[in-house]
């Protein structure tokens, strides 16, 4: 039986699901699978954590260097973030050089932080113009069942919030820690015949019509979004997801992150 068979056989049966109100592994369509949460697992990073969101398994390390500013930015910090899909982690991903959903994944993980200002880039100045510290969040998939992104963003700025400048061993005065002062949260939902769910699996992202990724801040403002897939949202399916993205986002800072 070909891929495409299966995939319509798929479809039916998940879609079939939904119409019952119900998803493949149990859930109600606003409930996030489990997570798992740790800090501080790479010892010789400035910053890590490791999550695990249903079987979805993600590991993030952050490290510092001194470098250059961007000569429109001479007085701030730097961020750079990379995704790496390791062939381990799915018979999707293959070896090499990060393809083009990697990039993308690692993009809006990036937007989220630099657009909600989650790090104060200005204490992050060494010397205007000439020194700052380069802040490289790296992000590495272990396994995948679906939702990447969500684990991904999570584990960020988990990571972020454990992470010190270090700089005792770079020569420039006292470590301090992350000047961090919000925490951006990522919540995808997948539509699937006009019905939206938080949190889809890799399932559910397969069969899906569109996704959305709605980054929220502690104040309930939007730094970032990300639609991906043919299918349009209606303006109602949209206020709908940014509602219900921005309580799940609650829910996740207060559950996982504010007691880091």
């Amino acid at each position: 039986m070909g891929n495409e068979v299966m995939s319509v056989l798929k479809k039916d049966y998940i879609y079939n699901l939904m119409l019952k109100g119900k998803r493949q592994d149990g859930r109600s369509f606003d409930e996030i699978r489990n997570i798992d949460l740790r800090t501080n697992v790479i010892e010789k990073a400035e910053g890590s954590a490791w999550i695990k969101l249903g079987e979805t398994e993600i590991l993030v390390g952050v490290k510092l260097q001194v470098g250059s500013p961007f000569p429109d930015s001479a007085g701030e910090g730097v961020i750079i973030t990379s995704m790496e899909l390791n062939p381990i982690a799915s018979p999707d991903f293959e070896a090499g050089p990060p393809k083009e959903k990697a990039i993308e994944m690692a993009r809006v993980a990036d937007r989220g932080i630099r657009e909600s200002g989650a790090i104060d880039l200005s204490k992050l100045c060494i010397t205007e113009g000439e020194e700052v510290w380069i802040v490289f969040i790296d992000i590495h998939v272990l396994n995948n069942t679906g939702n990447i992104q969500d684990a991904a963003s999570l584990g960020a700025i988990a990571a972020l919030l454990t992470a010190t400048v270090p700089g005792e061993r770079e020569g420039r005065g006292e470590d301090m820690p992350m000047p961090i002062r919000d925490m951006p949260v990522a919540v995808t939902l997948a539509d699937l015949g006009g019905e939206m769910m938080v949190d889809p699996d890799l399932g559910e992202e397969t069969v899906c019509d569109s996704r959305i990724t709605i980054v929220s801040n502690q104040d309930g403002s939007i730094s970032g979004m990300q639609k991906s897939g043919d299918g349009a949202l209606t303006e109602e399916q949209l206020l709908k997801a940014v509602s219900l993205a921005c309580e799940k986002a609650s829910e996740l800072r207060e559950n996982y992150l504010l007691n880091i």
